[in-house]
């Protein structure tokens, strides 16, 4: 888990550096990714503490429809935005087809794996840099966590950082969306797990089925682009020898 507590960001949701995280004999910066779920709703004070990140990008993992429903308007304090929309299909069709997030992670790495590339890519080109899709949750999930493997982050670390997102989501947001949810696909299994839950197991299979299909997550990243001066850049950028 990281050691690094979140800062007080008020509105924006799951939102936390990724700094303090054993890689090796190393350990991840603070200061330098930082990942969270939509960013909209915040007020002059959450801009001003985002101001004060010193932030040069955010990538915005929405697709459009989710971007429009809810714009994350941060510039000047920001860089840039960077957009690199991960699912193939709406978040919609996810609930529709009632996923399990087994499935729904399946989907991401089989069908997305140039997206995850670029979302690797936009980590090592600038940083500080914040991630971010709208619960930070499943894109955010996956994304850093390949980008913490590419960079030699101990696995049991980066399944912790993944899992510890559910604790972070209030129960009165789990509710409200849930029981909104639950009237639109009223007989959908997996509804509550997709849009709560974040269990350890199933990143540690993620992990697994890389490894097995490719050897590595960082083989998985590299046979769909990502450069070896990319990741080396990554860790030097992301990890600090102790």
């Amino acid at each position: 888990m990281s050691l690094v507590p979140p800062p007080a960001i008020p509105g924006a949701v799951n939102f936390r550096d990724v700094g303090g995280l054993p890689a090796g004999t190393g350990v991840t910066r603070t200061g330098v990714l930082f990942r969270s779920g939509t960013l909209a709703r915040l007020d002059s004070v959450a801009r001003a503490a985002i101001g004060g990140l010193g932030l040069r990008r955010v990538v915005d993992l929405r697709d459009e429809e989710e971007a429009r429903a809810e714009p994350t308007v941060l510039e000047p304090a920001v860089g840039e935005t960077v957009r690199v929309p991960l699912f193939l299909g709406s978040v919609a069709s996810f609930f529709e087809r009632d996923m399990s997030l087994h499935d729904l992670y399946a989907h991401m790495i089989d069908e997305s794996a140039p997206r995850l590339v670029s979302v690797v890519r936009a980590v090592v080109e600038t940083q500080p840099v914040l991630v971010h899709c709208t619960a930070g949750k499943d894109r955010t999930g996956v994304s850093v966590a390949l980008t913490l493997a590419a960079a030699g982050v101990d696995e049991d670390a980066i399944v912790a950082d993944y899992a510890r997102t559910a604790s972070t989501l209030s129960p009165e947001r789990n509710r409200r969306i849930v029981e909104w949810l639950r009237r639109v696909h009223p007989d959908a299994r997996h509804l509550e797990e997709l849009a709560t839950a974040s269990p350890a197991h199933v990143m540690r299979e993620v992990l697994e089925r890389l490894r097995d299909a490719y050897g590595s997550p960082v083989d998985y990243l590299r046979a769909s682009g990502l450069r070896d001066d990319e990741i080396v850049e990554l860790r030097r950028v992301l990890v600090a020898q102790r």
